[in-house]
C-alpha cells in the first residue's frame, strides 16, 4: 500500500465534486462507546446522516460494514472481504473513480474506511480533514441511489499485521502504539482485560498527530514527529491501538508524512485477551 493519497480539504473537495470525475462520498460517522452516563442515548451515526450529510454521500456503518463481530480477534476485526466489496459496490465505489471518506470530525472512523479501501487495492482514497464540521456547503437529507460500482477487494499482505507479525515487527522494525500514554504504560485500562503494551512497541498517541482544531498537523511537522520516533530509519513500520480504529488514524498520519505503515487490526483488544502473550508496562518499550 503506497501513500499517494491521504487527506483532502473541504475547499478541495468542493472543487472536485464540481469536476468531470467527482469522487464517491462515504459518510462514516461513528463514536466509540465507553461507559455511558445513566440514561444517555447511544450515538447513532445513521440518524446523524439522515439529519444532514454532504450531498451525494452514502452512509457506511463502521460496526456493521467495516468490521465483523467482536471475538477472539478483537473488538473490531476485519469484515468478510466479499461482503465489504459488495457494500462498496452498492455505494458506487469503482476502481477508476476517486473516493472521499468523512466522519464527524475525529477522523478515526474515516481513517478505518480509508485504510480498508487502500489496503484492498483502491488507488485513490482520501479523508476529509476535519470531517463534516469543516464542510461549508449545504447539507442534504436526500439518500442517493448511486449506480453500482465495480470495486473488487484485493488485499495487500504488506499493509496488514496479525498478532505474530506485530510481535516480530516490534523486534525487527518499529511498532507504534497509538493509544493514550497512560494505557500504554498500564496505569489505566478502561476497556480491555489488562493494561500495558506489546513488548518493544513505542508509545505514539494518535491524538498528537492533530492540532487544537482536530485537523492533521502539516506534513512537515508530522514527518519531524515520526522521525523523532524512528519511523524514517526503520525498515518497516507498524501501528496498533485498542481495536484497529485509532491505529488507522495513525497510519493515515504516517501517510501524510510520506511513511508507509501496516496496521495490526486486532490490536490490544486481541493481544491482551490472550494470557499467553507477554505484556510490558511502564514508559519504556521493553
Amino acid at each position: 500500500m503506497d501513500v499517494m493519497t491521504a487527506i483532502i480539504t473541504a475547499t478541495e473537495l468542493a472543487h472536485d465534486l464540481a469536476g468531470a470525475n467527482p469522487p464517491v462520498l462515504l459518510d462514516v460517522r461513528w463514536q466509540l462507546s465507553m461507559a455511558k452516563a445513566a440514561g444517555a442515548p447511544a450515538f447513532d451515526g445513521r440518524a446523524e446522516y439522515a439529519a444532514g450529510h454532504i450531498p451525494g454521500a452514502v452512509f457506511v456503518d463502521l460496526d456493521q460494514e467495516l468490521t465483523s463481530a467482536p471475538g477472539k480477534q478483537g473488538r473490531h476485526p476485519l469484515p468478510d472481504l466479499a461482503e465489504f466489496g459488495a457494500v462498496m459496490r452498492r455505494a458506487g465505489v469503482s476502481a477508476a473513480r476517486p473516493v472521499v471518506v468523512y466522519d464527524g470530525g475525529q477522523c478515526w472512523a474515516a481513517a478505518r474506511a480509508w485504510w480498508m479501501l487502500r489496503w484492498t487495492g483502491h488507488p485513490d482514497v482520501r479523508v476529509l480533514d476535519g470531517g463534516l464540521p469543516s464542510w461549508e456547503g449545504e447539507l442534504s437529507t436526500e439518500v442517493p441511489s448511486p449506480a453500482a460500482g465495480d470495486f473488487v477487494p484485493e488485499p495487500d499482505a504488506a499493509g496488514f499485521l496479525d498478532a505474530d507479525g506485530a510481535a516480530a515487527l516490534a523486534r525487527s522494525g518499529l511498532l507504534l502504539d497509538a493509544r493514550a500514554g497512560e494505557r500504554y504504560r498500564g496505569e489505566v485500562e478502561p476497556i480491555d482485560r489488562i493494561g500495558g503494551h506489546i513488548p518493544g512497541a513505542v508509545s505514539a498517541p494518535t491524538t498528537e498527530n492533530v492540532g487544537p482544531d482536530g485537523r492533521f498537523l502539516p506534513a512537515a511537522e508530522l514527518r519531524d514527529r515520526f522521525k523523532a520516533l524512528g519511523a524514517l530509519e526503520a525498515p518497516e513500520v507498524g501501528v496498533y491501538c485498542g481495536s484497529g480504529i485509532s491505529g488507522a488514524h495513525e497510519v493515515l498520519a504516517l501517510a501524510v508524512a510520506g511513511v508507509p505503515a501496516a496496521l495490526y487490526v486486532g490490536s490490544w483488544s486481541e493481544w491482551s485477551a490472550d494470557p499467553s502473550r507477554p505484556v510490558a508496562v511502564g514508559p519504556d518499550p521493553q
